[in-house]
């Protein structure tokens, strides 16, 4: 499947530049560096007032990796995979950088020809105060990749990051738009370009020093849902790091999963009894349901945690590595369940069913984080494995109520790959967050205190005990939801640390629940 050649941004509609454009890549790949095409999609304003939001939208990243790519995976196999793309900003004098993070359906592995990955999701709005060109240029790409054998079981390693940089051949070619900011471009004083994240990178990134520029060029790191250097969820619109002269940098981070505009509503997330390890924090995100060709609403959940004790093990081939092992479970009205949710989908393509259900956790919620020390870029991984049956409590066809009566449930916990099935085993949900702490900045991707994405693949079970007065609605249900390959991604907020005597402002409500109500994020 070839990509489309270099496309130069054209107005599509009054006020609105199209942009598609595909660059040589060069992918560092198991097998060693190897060519790849990106085709980057997006649309734009084609013109901007100092001050006024510029939001790309429509944005798409196509990567498509050579015939001869090892990833780890044979044909008849899947891959999932996750794309985050450095852009640069620049205006007058001033530079920025953002990253525009995409994530793709699971896909099946071609038994020949090229792998293409088409990546979608939310980008940074920018902002700047004063007049003259604003461009942005596609720089460096991250590519996470997570392959699953035929039968959908990981395989080893469970995940591959790869690096890819601009090839030779795209100097010169790099440029993705320029939006004229003011009375008409190149006007005005030296304006400075920010990039306000609406979504946090689901592993560590590539560029670590990615976020606005200070004026001697540093790149200053901002992550989302932190006021800038201090680890405190901002309690409103913020304003950013000077880049010199009488400009000024504004990060609005409201549109970021995980950040709240003020506070807004959520469910009760009070630990009753804490100790001085105990935190909380606010969880939400999607999940497919491949079958139903559609994705439902994890809403937002309180989860409660009991931190366990780090223990430093130097592992045998000499790396250095920081446990930590913790516990915890999902709170809601005193029970152990996500509060109840409604998911619309077209049954059969054509009948439109609305389902309410319920996440109920019958077993352990463990969290397992891993930090590799490598000075200055100390990597966390962390797991998290739970429990959980999918509940349905009622559904309805073309707005007629189907009772599936009281105990209408999956058969068995939600499964997923288990990449250390001899230490784990049984049926249960698997998540994977990864993160990165790059010495004297805010770390990147997934801290459990700090929150993040977390992102796996599940199994959906068998139900069974649903239908009343005689009729058997299992296999029913079965037929249209059971089966693999549903990808979730999960969004946490910060924790709030209940225990402590003063908890750290901005992290915790007067009453020690979290402050942060996260976002969902596809």
């Amino acid at each position: 499947m070839a990509l489309a050649p270099l496309l130069p941004a054209a107005a599509v509609a009054v006020g609105t530049l199209k942009v598609d454009t595909a660059l040589p890549y060069v992918c560092t790949l198991p097998s060693g560096q190897r060519p790849a095409t990106v085709r980057i999609t997006a649309a734009f304003p084609d013109r901007a007032a100092p001050g006024e939001e510029i939001r790309p939208t429509d944005v798409t990243t196509t990567v498509e990796l050579p015939a001869a790519a090892d990833l780890t995976a044979s044909p008849g196999s899947t891959v999932r995979a996750e794309t985050r793309l450095t852009v640069d900003v620049a205006q007058n004098e001033q530079r920025a950088q953002a990253t525009w993070s995409g994530t793709a359906q699971s896909l099946d592995v071609p038994a020949e020809g090229p792998l293409v990955l088409t990546t979608t999701g939310d980008v940074p709005v920018l902002t700047t105060d004063t007049a003259g060109d604003l461009t942005l240029t596609a720089a460096g790409l991250t590519l996470d990749l997570a392959p699953s054998t035929a039968d959908g079981a990981p395989t080893t390693p469970a995940s591959l990051s790869v690096t890819c940089v601009p090839g030779q051949d795209a100097e010169g070619r790099t440029l993705l738009t320029t939006v004229p900011v003011g009375a008409g471009p190149g006007t005005g004083e030296p304006g400075t370009p920010s990039a306000s994240p609406s979504a946090p990178s689901t592993s560590p990134s590539s560029s670590p020093s990615s976020g606005p520029s200070s004026p001697s060029g540093r790149t200053v790191p901002v992550r989302p849902g932190t006021a800038e250097g201090t680890g405190r969820a901002p309690k409103g619109p913020r304003t950013g790091q000077q880049a010199g002269g009488d400009g000024g940098l504004t990060v609005t981070d409201e549109d970021a999963p995980g950040t709240p505009a003020g506070r807004p509503a959520a469910p009760p997330c009070v630990t009753e009894k804490p100790t001085p390890t105990s935190l909380s924090a606010y969880i939400t995100g999607y999940s497919n349901v491949r079958k139903l060709n559609g994705a439902t609403v994890i809403p937002v959940s309180c989860v409660l945690i009991e931190q366990g004790q780090p223990e430093f093990v130097i592992q045998p081939d000499g790396s250095m590595h920081l446990l930590t092992p913790s516990v915890g479970h999902l709170s809601y009205q005193g029970r152990k369940q996500t509060p109840p949710f409604k998911a619309t989908f077209l049954t059969f393509d054509f009948a439109p069913a609305t389902a309410t259900m319920v996440l109920e956790q019958t077993g352990p919620l463990t969290v397992d984080s891993d930090v590799l020390l490598v000075f200055p870029d100390n990597l966390s991984e962390t797991y998290i494995r739970a429990r959980f049956v999918l509940r349905v409590l009622d559904v309805r066809v073309n707005g007629t109520r189907l009772d599936v009566g009281p105990d209408c449930r999956t058969e068995k916990p939600l499964t997923s790959p288990e990449p250390d099935p001899v230490k784990h085993p049984g049926d249960h949900l698997v998540l994977l967050g990864k993160g990165q702490l790059l010495n004297g900045t805010d770390a990147t991707g997934y801290l459990l205190t700090g929150g993040g994405p977390l992102t796996g693949e599940v199994s959906i079970p068998a139900f069974k005990g649903c239908g009343a007065g005689g009729e058997n609605l299992d296999r029913l249900l079965t037929a249209s939801i059971s089966g693999p390959g549903n990808h979730i991604k999960q969004i946490q907020g910060q924790t709030c640390a209940v225990g402590v005597e003063v908890p750290t402002e901005g992290q915790c409500t007067e009453d020690r629940q979290p402050y942060v109500v996260p976002k969902p994020e596809r």
